[in-house]
């Protein structure tokens, strides 16, 4: 189920539910920034049901039970929290889990890059090979968080391919400095993840409107990138603590360099012998000999 979606399908189910249950219902369409603290007891007590009826609910809505529905308003209002109450929603998470918080985050790390696998749609991912390769230059640009995959981005293009360009976020007027030659034979890949980087945003929509081809990489299909992208890759990320979880992005931006790799082996082992001796001669890496 969608973000954007859930208040809609609550609102219309209302007539079809029980009046205990439209309670529950009204009280999220009006508040449900405050559900995601409540336990299932909890929202029971505050709309004035049994924790049975918060449940059923729950299934009503098509959800296995009220966990799923409560991690559908996280995933709803999470780009609207402040990173105190993003540290609140995880340690409430925590608390609750009878794991190690060793064991919780890499379980649910690996949770999220299974539902990527399934969700992502594998005829654009090798649309967006294409369109890498096929560009005159490459723009890559991760604002905030996103830093990182853009600059992981970046460097492995840059072995691979003969102009990529990893935009700058320091200063809002120097990212247009950067990009505004751009034009309908380059490619800009916008990458941005809860709470979405304005800078990110805009500096897409300017891609645009140069005419060169846009590619986002984000979470879900509302992001707000997708309005401004001709292809659009999607990750499931989620909120770790104050921390973004960013690990199904990376293996999608690792499929990414890998597909590029295979589809220009021959030009690439040839860049990489040349580098080896570069990076020989120099001693850019530590010799394994004693």
């Amino acid at each position: 189920m969608e973000e954007i979606d859930l208040l809609n399908t609550i609102q219309q189910k209302v007539p079809e539910l029980s009046k205990g249950q439209k309670r529950i219902a009204k009280f999220l369409i009006e508040d449900y920034d405050k559900a995601i603290y409540l336990t299932a007891s909890k929202l029971g007590e505050v709309t004035g049901v049994s924790e049975s009826t918060v449940v059923r609910f729950a299934i009503e809505l098509g959800f296995d039970g009220y966990p799923k529905l409560q991690r559908a308003l996280v995933d709803l209002v999470k780009t609207k929290l402040t990173a105190s109450q993003r540290i609140q929603v995880s340690s409430d998470r925590m608390e609750r889990s009878d794991k190690s918080i060793l064991k919780a985050i890499l379980e649910s790390d690996s949770e999220r890059i299974h539902r990527t696998l399934n969700e992502i749609d594998e005829n654009v991912f090798k649309k967006c090979v294409n369109e890498i390769i096929s560009a005159k230059k490459v723009y890559v640009f991760g604002g905030r968080s996103s830093f990182s995959l853009a600059s992981f981005l970046h460097f492995y293009l840059n072995l691979m391919l003969n102009d990529v360009i990893l935009i700058n976020s320091y200063a809002s007027t120097e990212i247009f400095e950067q990009i505004y030659k751009m034009d309908n034979d380059d490619l800009f890949i916008g990458i941005s993840f809860p709470r979405y980087s304005q800078r990110t945003i805009r500096a897409m929509e300017y891609a645009g409107k140069r005419g060169a081809s846009t590619i986002a990489i984000t979470d879900s299909k509302v992001s707000p990138l997708i309005k401004y992208s001709d292809l659009s890759l999607t990750a499931r990320s989620d909120m770790v603590s104050f921390v973004d979880s960013l690990v199904a992005p990376m293996s999608v931006i690792n499929a990414l360099l890998v597909g590029i790799s295979v589809s220009k082996k021959d030009d690439l082992i040839k860049n990489l012998d040349n580098l080896e001796r570069i990076w020989n001669e120099y001693q850019v890496y530590t010799s394994n000999s004693t």
